[in-house]
């Protein structure tokens, strides 16, 4: 397939507007606290953090459809960070690769398979994932196949900035930067939270820029909450050649209500009716800014 012609079949399907993904993500986060709020369970914090970024690369960025899902030629996508399966899943479905109402309906239920990680049995999952430090290992393997076939997908990964502590992950970025990945594009959702506490007080990642570099990688930086940013990052990452890119994307745990925002307290927690109710005003106002932006 020619350059021209994926770029054909990623746009074709992905018309909206910055603006419009932006309103998008205001009204899947409200989507997800439906989720959550009605499971009793869910990683509500970091669904809030990485939900731009899952819009941006679904409905912008990644030749990923219900249409094409067994296409070998597909592009691939692996949420690391599998705890934020909830707003993974609220994209999918606004993606159309299943119904929203029977994933709300049945999440985290017996018998359900929309369980609290991803896993490959609901379309449009690729691998099952939330063993952290795993995505990037077999994102890695994934893009090396593509390029020995001279297959023209790309392959992405989001990873939580708490995993970068596993050392699998730089196992799989010192090997990505060996084989000059470029048809590999991993995102950190760099929200300075873990369930612990922060990552800094935690396991210090920082210089993180100067150490993906190290390891042979593009490192490109963006706000995680901007879609003309996160648009720009990923379009840069897509022109770079003979490296891997890393989207260092700089977000906010829980962004979307002061509930919730920058607390890690609710990496894992459930909104009273009280909070809840809170959180929906947030994001009502979030949505009419959005409009009027």
């Amino acid at each position: 397939m020619a350059d021209h012609d994926r770029t054909d079949n990623v746009m074709k399907d992905h018309k909206m507007t910055n603006s419009e993904l932006a309103l998008l993500s205001c009204r899947l986060r409200e989507q997800t606290v439906d989720v959550i709020t009605g499971a009793k369970t869910g990683h509500i914090g970091g669904d809030m953090s990485v939900m731009d970024i899952l819009v941006m690369l679904y409905f912008r960025h990644m030749n990923i459809s219900p249409a094409n899902m067994d296409d070998p030629d597909r592009d691939k996508f692996v949420l690391s960070k599998g705890h934020s399966v909830e707003s993974y899943y609220t994209v999918l479905a606004e993606k159309g690769f299943f119904d929203f109402e029977a994933y709300k309906n049945s999440f985290s239920r017996y018998g359900s398979e929309f369980i609290g990680h991803p896993h490959n049995t609901i379309p449009g999952v690729e691998m099952n994932s939330g063993s952290l430090g795993h995505g990037l290992p077999v994102c890695v393997g994934m893009a090396l196949a593509g390029k020995m076939d001279g297959a023209p997908y790309r392959v992405f990964t989001v990873m939580g900035d708490g995993e970068l502590a596993e050392g699998s992950v730089w196992e799989g970025a010192m090997a990505a930067g060996h084989y000059h990945l470029d048809n590999l594009c991993a995102v950190v959702d760099r929200n300075g939270l873990q369930i612990s506490g922060r990552t800094e007080d935690v396991m210090s990642h920082e210089p993180l820029a100067d150490r993906f570099a190290a390891f042979g990688w593009h490192v490109i930086e963006c706000d995680g909450h901007d879609m003309d940013s996160l648009d720009a990052a990923f379009r840069e990452a897509e022109a770079f050649r003979g490296m891997p890119s890393v989207v260092i994307a700089h977000t906010v745990k829980g962004c979307g209500s002061s509930v919730m925002e920058d607390k890690a307290a609710w990496h894992h927690k459930v909104p009273n009716a009280e909070e809840a109710a809170q959180i929906r005003a947030d994001l009502e106002e979030r949505k009419e800014a959005c409009r009027h932006a």
